[in-house]
């Protein structure tokens, strides 16, 4: 076993040559999180913990990005349970709420994709699926038979109300470790890192 690989710290793998420049450095095999228990081992001091903490990103707008997807999984995960009790998603139950901020009109299947949180690949199946439960009405104006609109039912505000209280307290659970001066701070960031990406007739801007 060569010198490098013997002195390595578990999970960091052997020194291999860069392609460029000539000089050994560790593939940064850590990139997302398989390895992360190798880069911290106790007797490390702080300095060298972060110095190699840093290698496992190519830059810092990648480290910020995935600490947003891994931030979005954790949290994710606490309101896919809850919607697993009621058999919906979360697109589903966002659905919902746009079409009760309607009622009692109704919204064309088009602009409702368009205010969805996040981008559906088959508005249609949703509807179906929301549709086949009850809890949305399909209508096709007489004037124009290939216009669809969409409206909530009776028994898709009875669930929203149902909801209510679960989602808040899971909303609790997500974030509530955070005082309300770190959430505005939050919220502004966000808004701030996704502007450049937002449509103009976008409702986050």
């Amino acid at each position: 076993m060569s010198r490098d690989a013997a002195s390595a710290p578990p999970g960091t793998g052997p020194m291999r040559p860069l392609s460029a420049g000539g000089q050994g450095s560790r593939v940064n095999a850590c990139l997302d999180n398989y390895c992360l228990d190798g880069y911290y081992p106790k007797t490390m001091t702080l300095p060298h913990r972060k110095a190699r903490a840093a290698r496992r990103f190519d830059s810092l707008e990648q480290e910020a990005y995935l600490n947003l997807w891994r931030t979005y999984d954790r949290l994710r995960m606490l309101e896919d349970q809850l919607f697993a009790r009621w058999d919906l998603t979360a697109q589903q139950y966002n659905a919902l709420r746009l079409l009760r901020a309607q009622h009692p009109n109704t919204l064309r299947t088009l602009d409702l994709a368009a205010r969805l949180v996040s981008r559906a690949p088959d508005i249609t199946r949703l509807v179906d699926k929301l549709q086949e439960r009850g809890l949305v009405e399909r209508d096709r104006p007489a004037h124009n038979r290939r216009i669809v609109r969409i409206g909530i039912t009776r028994a898709g505000l009875t669930l929203l109300r149902e909801l209510q209280a679960p989602i808040r307290d899971c909303h609790v659970r997500q974030l509530g470790h955070l005082s309300a001066r770190r959430l505005e701070a939050l919220v502004e960031l966000l808004r701030t890192a996704r502007a450049p990406h937002e449509t103009a007739e976008s409702d986050w801007r």
